[in-house]
């Protein structure tokens, strides 16, 4: 008998750990009756009751190295029907425990107790009197950390097994992953766009921008204003020259418009480049306009391939001003000016806002760099079409 086989076997044989699984099984068919109706957030709270006995039997209990494989064994057996059970998914488990329990710690009382009162409310009436003695026994007051884990718990049911799975394998800090979640529930992102953001640390860029709007806009506004600048910004479905012209980037931006948008945030409905602001007889252009759904307004992006200058600001407020005397009708809330550069000196761009009566905001990106030469030996987009259309005709041909 293989050695792995042996040590399940003799898990089974303990009293303590029949009697365990008995219970555990009885909780999970309880768990089933109310699944039909909130299928997500009830699998949540189970997997997080079963990482929290998992991880307590395994401290406690002393049943060996075999008894995850012998407890998915059991569990497939008695719920075939079920997916969830399997030894990897069952260690996923006791990492979501043991990532957040941290937080409930620090809370004082415990989410089994919750847990339990709802899967209480399900038992068969015969068992009222149980229920009854259960209920007392977790009886909580309503206090203010209790409110703050229902906010917790009301994150964590909201959002799919498979996005916890991704939070905790790729980020190790609890304030991020509450983060990443907010966000995911917010914007409806799939694991694949919420992967994204987390491999592009979208944490660690958001907010960070070097902007006036706290003095420029109303609060509400301007709380709104300063999430949707990031910093740096990530351009790196671009591969341009290291000395690309700010036209190029601009011109590139807009062709990869699938992938820019998305790094821009939720909200942003591009309105077109090089916009044409006519003032006194003489026209200006602006780089990229936008218009903010969720802000109610227009939003300019110019960008520099440089370091950022001062005068870069007064450029940008004037066009700012421009669109809202010219383009901004009065439902719309006052313009906003992004300013995108190579690189920025923190201080001298807060300097340069001082006195600017306009929201403006400054930031810096980055995309993928070729050199010159190397840049000159490839294909263009345009020749790559071309080859691409003629293999395929004569593909037909053949």
């Amino acid at each position: 008998m293989p050695k792995k086989e042996k040590k399940m076997n003799e898990i089974i044989k303990h009293s303590e750990y029949r009697d365990w699984l008995r219970d555990l099984k009885q909780q999970i068919k309880t768990g089933q009756i109310k699944a039909a109706l909130s299928v997500n957030s009830q699998m949540i709270m189970l997997y997080w009751d079963l990482g929290r006995q998992i991880v307590e039997k395994q401290e406690n209990a002393k049943w060996g190295s075999g008894f995850i494989e012998q407890l998915s064994k059991d569990l497939r057996e008695e719920f075939p029907e079920m997916k969830g059970f399997s030894a990897k998914n069952l260690r996923y488990m006791r990492v979501f425990y043991k990532f957040y329990s941290p937080i409930w710690e620090q809370l004082v009382p415990k989410l089994e107790n919750q847990i339990m009162k709802q899967l209480v409310s399900l038992l068969p009436v015969e068992n009222s009197e149980k229920s009854e003695q259960l209920v007392r026994k977790t009886q909580q007051p309503d206090n203010e950390q209790n409110t703050i884990w229902q906010q917790v718990v009301a994150k964590l049911v909201s959002i799919p097994w498979g996005h916890h799975i991704l939070i905790t394998q790729k980020v190790k800090d609890i304030d991020q992953a509450i983060f990443y979640i907010d966000k995911t529930i917010e914007n409806n992102w799939s694991r694949a766009v919420l992967e994204y953001q987390i491999e592009t640390n979208l944490y660690g860029r958001q907010g960070k921008a070097v902007t006036n709007f706290n003095v420029t806009l109303p609060a509400p506004q301007s709380d709104l204003a300063n999430e949707i600048m990031k910093s740096p910004y990530n351009f790196d479905f671009l591969c341009l020259s290291e000395k690309v012209k700010e036209t190029d980037l601009e011109k590139s931006l807009v062709q990869h418009i699938s992938h820019f948008l998305p790094e821009l945030g939720i909200g942003f409905a591009y309105m077109g480049r090089q916009f044409t602001l006519k003032v006194g007889g003489d026209e200006y252009r602006t780089d990229l306009l936008f218009y903010h759904t969720r802000l109610k307004c227009y939003v300019i992006i110019e960008l520099k391939t440089k370091k950022f200058e001062p005068e870069f600001v007064g450029k940008l407020n004037f066009y700012v001003t421009a669109v809202n005397e010219l383009v901004k009708d009065d439902h719309d809330k006052p313009t906003i000016g992004m300013l995108l550069c190579k690189d920025k000196n923190n201080y001298a761009v807060e300097f340069s806002l001082k006195d600017v009566n306009n929201p403006i905001g400054v930031s810096t990106f980055h995309y993928t760099e070729l050199a010159d030469e190397m840049k000159a030996a490839l294909p263009s987009a345009e020749k790559l079409q071309n080859e691409l259309l003629n293999f395929e005709r004569e593909h037909e041909k053949r």
